[in-house]
């Protein structure tokens, strides 16, 4: 019987502060109450994606690790089943470049030695990258890191935006209670003072008006606080996960993709391509001075 009672005198004691407080204790209470609807929307909604975030990226890290070409999970085209996850959305970025890179800045590497089962059990990266014929150089393994850079740059802010949002709860909502309470205080003591009735009775409904702000206050900055270092943690481990990721994928890709050869090699290469050319293009001019009566 006690239980229900109490919440029945909280209410009406909130109610008969509320009733009885000035204007500028009302204007605290309200700014204090859209604060605290702010940090509730951000509360829920960046709770939610950190929850989609963590499971879908752990579902993409086990799907990438069972991978041997960096390249295999775009092909596959599986976009929604990673929904959600940094990880997938740098790696998609940074695909995206490789591939615009080997399509455009090809290097042809013909000396590749040929492995009798590349699908066997023993299949590994090192026969990937030496079966690999067409790779991209130096420089445009560059511009992949770099877009890799950028997304991993972009996820990140995307997990801390509206933070800003319950830091400036937890560390403003007290203080804020705090002035209209010290403000009511000061227009009760006025009031008393103008009446000329220093009575417990002319002070009790000024007080408890002014009690009001600092009790909301605090109801706004403590769950944002528990939300704010919960939320800063999971943060914190995620973006250690897309550092860690972007790292890996970049070491893959250099090892499958990128040329390697000696400088005499390349050049060799470079060079059998340009008098191919220059045959091809010889031919061609030939071929019409031949059919010509």
């Amino acid at each position: 019987m006690l239980l229900s009672i109490q919440p029945i005198l909280a209410v009406n004691a909130a109610a008969y502060a509320i009733s009885n407080a000035t204007p500028e204790g009302k204007a605290t209470f309200f700014v204090l109450l859209i604060l605290s609807l702010f940090s509730w929307t951000i509360i829920i909604t960046k709770f939610r994606q950190l929850v989609i975030a963590g499971k879908a990226t752990k579902k993409f890290v086990a799907e990438y690790h069972a991978t041997r070409d960096p390249l295999d999970i775009q092909r596959k085209g599986e976009q929604r089943a990673f929904d959600g996850a940094p990880a997938y959305q740098l790696y998609l970025r940074g695909a995206d470049e490789l591939a615009y890179q080997l399509k455009n800045n090809p290097v042809v590497v013909n000396s590749t030695p040929a492995f009798p089962n590349p699908d066997g059990p023993h299949t590994n990266t090192d026969f990937l990258a030496k079966s690999t014929r067409v790779k991209i150089s130096m420089a445009s393994f560059e511009a992949v890191k770099v877009v890799m850079e950028e997304a991993a740059g972009t996820e990140a802010i995307s997990l801390e935006k509206g933070m800003i949002v319950l830091s400036t709860a937890v560390a403003g909502g007290p203080f804020i209670g705090l002035l209209g309470t010290v403000w009511g205080v000061m227009s009760t003591f006025a009031g008393i003072a103008a009446s000329h009735a220093a009575t417990l009775t002319a002070m009790a409904p000024g007080v408890a008006a002014a009690l009001l702000t600092t009790v909301t206050g605090l109801l706004v900055a403590i769950p944002a606080m528990f939300a704010y270092n919960f939320m800063v943690t999971t943060i914190r481990h995620l973006t250690q996960e897309l550092d860690s990721f972007a790292s890996r994928y970049a070491n893959q890709i250099e090892h499958v993709y990128v040329d390697h050869r000696p400088l005499a090699e390349e050049l060799q290469s470079a060079n059998e391509a340009l008098a191919g050319r220059i045959v091809g293009a010889l031919k061609a001019q030939e071929t019409p001075a031949m059919i010509a009566p």
